[in-house]
């Protein structure tokens, strides 16, 4: 490693032993945050690629660069029976990360302080590794990916993700300026923390850093202006720039984290309204380049969250939405198990007797948008509040449910049954609730 890179990780490691990061107290769940359980459960990209529900027991999860261990607890909870492995480079924040799982009962959490590059010295191998807030600090984020790529087992997934350039421009040219102001004379970083302070009140309102950056709450938080404005090693990519190191890795584009904030057609009123050169140049365009195109006119994302893995995975599934009718018949569906609590399913079962509408949004937030179905549909999804269901038995349950047709008043045909079940089902599926898995046949 070069002298340059070698001071930078020193100044890297300094910044976190003094102020470990997350900086949630040792008492704090993630449990208390709206969705973040969610996020961290290997439901998500195994489905995602797979359209296979996996079970967490015994999986190998790695957090690297698992800072205090906040996100090592929302993997551990999120993920029963999962052994977790947390790396990270600051000494403090292991200790941290040690205490914070055994305060909260996970014994068998292992940590170690080891650079990324160096991740090939565990002799593990990982079914899924949380790189989280940790690639766009390293000097040489190419090495942090290969290493990764070394220690991941054939079918395994790695989440990634680095600062978006767009988005974080303004904070990175801030960053770009007190380093011209601190870098020599202020030896602490409490210093350097109240010096930020002085100079944004002393800026005028409308100077642009100000006036896009600045928080009362940055007054009282250490943390927050550290992350913000003083950051080292801090830098952002741009989607191309992302898919480059893909690339150079070997490493296959999976998904994005958050997919369904990623769809560039949403960000139109109508695309019917498109001249049709365009939709059709939309249509042809690579999923890189639409992502590109995304984050060009609305770089919204502080993030640029994905999943990857090695280049020959596991087939995936077909989307649900091209089933035959054969292939729905060897369905199983599931609620996603971020979503079965006992308050979900008191709810649910309420709104079914009472023929209340039901919002999904109220017990596990993936959007902004309300998720609502109405009381006989909620009835009609109690059997999956206890267990995943078959197909045919959902169909089943719909008749016994709906047993006439409330246009024609004859009894409701199966056909017209099935499209009604699967209709409900890939909203649901696309809202992230449920969950469709062809059984074997």
């Amino acid at each position: 490693m070069d002298p340059q890179a070698s001071d930078l990780l020193e100044n890297i490691r300094q910044q976190f032993d003094t102020l470990p990061y997350p900086h949630f107290p040792l008492d704090a769940t993630p449990k208390d945050i709206p969705g973040q359980l969610y996020l961290h459960s290997l439901t998500n990209p195994f489905y995602f690629r797979d359209r296979r529900i996996i079970d967490p027991t015994g999986r190998l999860i790695l957090d690297a660069g698992c800072g205090s261990g906040y996100k090592s607890l929302s993997l551990a909870i999120a993920n029963p029976g999962a052994q977790i492995v947390g790396v990270d480079l600051s000494d403090e924040s292991i200790k941290f990360a040690r205490q914070r799982l055994q305060y909260h009962g996970f014994e068998q959490v292992k940590f170690h302080t080891c650079l990324l590059e160096h991740l090939p010295s565990l002799n593990l191998q990982f079914d899924y590794i949380n790189c989280d807030e940790v690639l766009y600090l390293l000097p040489d984020p190419i090495a942090g990916l290969r290493a990764m790529k070394a220690v991941l087992k054939p079918d395994g997934i790695i989440r990634v993700n680095f600062h978006s350039l767009f988005q974080r421009a303004v904070y990175l040219r801030g960053q770009e300026f007190f380093a011209h102001l601190t870098e020599s004379h202020l030896p602490t970083q409490a210093e350097r923390i109240e010096q930020v302070r002085v100079v944004m009140r002393s800026l005028k309102a409308e100077v642009f850093l100000k006036n896009a950056t600045w928080k009362p709450i940055y007054e009282t938080d250490d943390a927050r202006v550290l992350t913000n404005y003083l950051l080292q090693g801090d830098k952002g990519w741009t989607i191309p720039q992302f898919f480059s190191a893909l690339q150079e890795t070997e490493l296959a584009f999976i998904g994005m984290v958050d997919w369904r904030q990623w769809d560039l057609t949403q960000l139109f009123e109508s695309v019917d309204d498109l001249p049709i050169e365009v939709v059709m140049h939309l249509s042809e365009t690579s999923i890189a380049d639409q992502l590109h195109l995304y984050e060009l006119i609305h770089p919204v994302h502080r993030l640029l969250d994905l999943w990857c893995g090695h280049p020959t995975p596991p087939s995936p599934a077909p989307h649900p939405a091209t089933w035959s009718t054969a292939a729905w018949q060897r369905a199983i569906v599931h609620f996603h198990p971020q979503l079965v609590t006992p308050t979900f399913q008191e709810a649910l079962f309420a709104a079914a007797m009472q023929l209340t509408s039901f919002d999904f949004n109220s017990h596990l937030r993936l959007s902004e948008t309300p998720v609502t179905v109405e009381g006989s549909i909620a009835a009609w999804l109690l059997p999956l509040s206890q267990s995943p269901q078959a197909l045919p038995a959902l169909l089943h349950h719909w008749l016994q449910l709906k047993p006439i047709d409330p246009i024609t008043l004859e009894p409701t045909l199966q056909q017209t049954a099935l499209s009604a079940v699967q209709s409900w089902l890939l909203r649901l599926e696309s809202a992230g609730y449920v969950l469709l898995e062809l059984r074997d046949s």
